[in-house]
């Protein structure tokens, strides 16, 4: 399963990391490498929760993937 992250900036230089597929995982970074690791740490965690629910099937994540898109 492939996760696409999109990047935004503020005006201050914070990045904004958002993953489309997962709402509510919004993440701020000092830089883009920093939004792009914290927004994959939330969207484990977002999977894991999902999973241990039962909210979503965990063979669906045999293989995980983020593809980024250049910033805004």
């Amino acid at each position: 399963m492939t996760f696409r992250v999109t990047f935004d900036r503020e005006d201050d230089g914070r990045w904004i990391a958002s993953v489309e597929d997962l709402p509510g995982v919004h993440v701020y970074g000092a830089s883009r490498d920093d939004a792009l690791g914290k927004a994959q740490a939330l969207a484990f965690a977002v999977l894991a929760d999902e999973i241990e629910h039962g909210e979503r099937d965990p063979h669906t994540l045999m293989s995980v993937t983020f593809a980024t898109a250049e910033a805004a």
